[in-house]
């Protein structure tokens, strides 16, 4: 992150307010984490997301007395649990926050060596710390008089990107001297992020391959597909991109959702049901990855890493893979720095 030291403008009166050098900002956005994981800071954390009316799109006067009465009063012990099982103890915080903080730092290298320190560098969350308001008025402050935005997910979805976007723009609204912005789209069929999914996998398997490949995805209520949410369709065309450059056949990558909440209908196949459903159908082998995470979490390393590989061993599987998620690896890095400069185009 760049630190300039505002001055006052030549030739302007000895009244005249310091400004920064202007340059250019580039704030990539993550979901978030809590800060801790005892029932305070995961009932604050909880709270931020599941109020947040992308996420859950219920009549407030109907969800929040259940959020707040049931839902608030019992989750924050089961979550906190479960993320004591994947927290970086070294440094006290959660995998997300480590790993979306060293993406930005390859980022960040990579652009100065690029445009040398013209360009400012620095990521946000939606929910939790560091929030996405106090880095967008960092940013301005630094003299940052365009922004791009960068939400970190692969596929759109209203409950991810659109959200991330909101909490963005609402930022803006709180300064008297207002950047010029862009949003960078999502790149869930880039030929250089399907590049890095395939390394990936290859990387996993060099000479063999599993009898399936599950690509799972965060899922979202089919009602959102029914009310024109593209993510669904996104994440069937990054799996077969995947497919396609791997080289295998069909039924030798499939598409699941995972992470259902509520009694509603949901995205399908679930990925924690298709797993035994494969062991029951004679596929010992199975590899999972999680392309629609650009980093690893929660629903990555607690979720996919342990319930849904019980899942699988219940039913009788005998070999579980986690493909990790892309994280800082340098392909995946070299894809995200590619996708920033072509939204920079014009800027520098």
């Amino acid at each position: 992150m760049l630190e300039t030291t505002p001055a006052r403008p030549d030739h302007a009166p000895a009244d005249h307010p310091a400004v920064a050098t202007e340059k250019i900002g580039v704030l990539l956005a993550n979901l978030g984490t809590p800060d801790a994981t005892d029932y305070w800071s995961m009932r604050r954390y909880l709270n931020e997301f599941l109020s947040d009316p992308r996420v859950v799109d219920y009549p407030r006067w109907l969800w929040q007395p259940l959020l707040q009465l049931v839902i608030l009063t019992k989750r924050p012990f089961s979550s906190g649990a479960a993320y004591k099982t994947i927290w970086n103890n070294e440094k006290n915080e959660s995998p997300l926050l480590t790993i979306t903080r060293d993406q930005t730092a390859a980022i960040a290298d990579k652009l100065e060596a690029r445009f040398g320190d013209g360009v400012m560098v620095d990521f946000c969350m939606r929910y939790g710390n560091p929030s996405t308001p106090s880095k967008v008025q960092a940013m301005i402050d630094a003299g940052c008089r365009r922004i791009l935005f960068f939400p970190l997910y692969p596929h759109y979805a209203g409950a991810t990107t659109a959200t991330a976007n909101d909490q963005f723009f609402r930022a803006l609204t709180e300064g008297r001297w207002q950047p010029a912005t862009r949003t960078v789209p999502p790149y869930y069929d880039d030929p250089d992020y399907i590049e890095a999914l395939a390394q990936s996998v290859e990387r996993t398997y060099p000479d063999t391959k599993p009898d399936v490949l599950v690509c799972s995805y965060h899922g979202l209520p089919q009602r959102y597909l029914m009310e024109g949410d593209p993510y669904h369709c996104q994440c069937h065309k990054t799996t077969r991109l995947l497919r396609e450059k791997l080289g295998w056949a069909e039924g030798e990558v499939i598409t699941t959702f995972q992470s259902r909440f509520g009694r509603e209908e949901w995205l399908q196949p679930y990925t924690v049901e298709e797993v035994a459903r494969l062991a029951e159908a004679g596929k010992k082998t199975i590899a999972v990855c999680a392309p629609a995470f650009s980093a690893d979490c929660i629903e990555t390393l607690e979720e996919i890493n342990e319930e849904i590989r019980h899942s699988f061993e219940e039913a009788g599987g005998e070999s579980f893979t986690y493909i990790p998620c892309l994280n800082d690896d340098p392909a995946h890095i070299a894809a995200l720095t590619a996708a920033i400069e072509r939204n920079l185009s014009g800027w520098v």
